[in-house]
């Protein structure tokens, strides 16, 4: 299947490790120009390096933190000014912070909306200038799927993410008039830093696979891989998904409970 990716720009935030470094691995293998974004300087260099071994192109990238407003300007207009043109934009960047309500002061709740709420208005508002000056674009904003159906000690994470939903929804009536589509993925287990640590800490004579297959509440029977996240990403960011707008996409292996 074509994709229609070739020369697209795409700047991905949070893309220094796991889903966001895996779609920029995606991206760049379709033809894009990438933009990865994420706080720590020297793991973004990494990540580059990376790309440039796994295929043999140069991704630009750039330090920024987007719970400030400032910085997501930063991103944006940094890959304005290095490739001429934005086109794609992954808000992906976000940590999981799961505690009881009565735990969770003022300054969580705040820390936790600036970064994966605000963050992603922020960035969406500086590239969506951009792209309506290209004819279009796509954005994706990556959620999670407990923001629809909340468990107990889940907070801050799935007001947050339930949070990331709406304004999904709401940016995709307001732009589709200049052709750019917004979509979520909403992400279950998925294996990254946190969940190898959750191995390795609870079950360190286990495999990966033995570990993974744990996990009895996901009818697929295992843990997900972020090249499986990456892929339906890489898919709604594409000309392949020209008329699919608005909508959530679950990466969960069948675990929650609703559509």
């Amino acid at each position: 299947m074509e994709l229609g990716l070739a020369g697209k720009v795409a700047l991905i935030t949070g893309s220094s490790r796991g889903i966001g470094l895996e779609t920029a691995l995606f991206l760049v293998r379709e033809g894009a120009k990438v933009t990865i974004c994420a706080r720590n300087e020297d793991r973004l260099k990494e990540a580059a390096a990376h790309i440039l071994e796994q295929t043999g192109k140069e991704v630009f990238y750039i330090a920024a933190d987007v719970t400030k407003e400032e910085d997501c300007q930063k991103a944006v207009a940094s890959t304005v000014k290095k490739y001429g043109r934005l086109d794609i934009l992954v808000n992906n960047a976000g940590t999981s912070q799961a505690h009881p309500f009565e735990k969770v002061d003022a300054d969580l709740w705040q820390q936790d909306l600036d970064l994966k709420l605000f963050g992603a208005i922020h960035c969406s508002r500086s590239a969506i200038p951009h792209m309506r000056e290209a004819g279009g674009g796509a954005i994706v904003n990556v959620t999670a799927v407990l923001g629809k159906t909340p468990p107990a000690s889940s907070l801050p994470t799935t007001v947050s993410r339930a949070a990331g939903m709406a304004l999904t929804k709401a940016m995709s009536k307001d732009l589709g008039p200049d052709n750019i589509r917004v979509n979520t993925v909403c992400i279950g287990l998925i294996r990254s830093e946190q969940v190898e640590k959750m191995w390795k800490n609870q079950n360190p004579e286990m495999s990966w696979e033995e570990f993974s297959k744990r996990e009895r509440q996901i009818p697929l029977g295992r843990i997900g891989n972020t090249d499986e996240a990456a892929k339906v990403i890489t898919f709604l960011v594409s000309d392949a998904a020209s008329y699919v707008t608005g909508t959530s996409v679950n990466i969960d292996g069948g675990m929650v409970g609703t559509l």
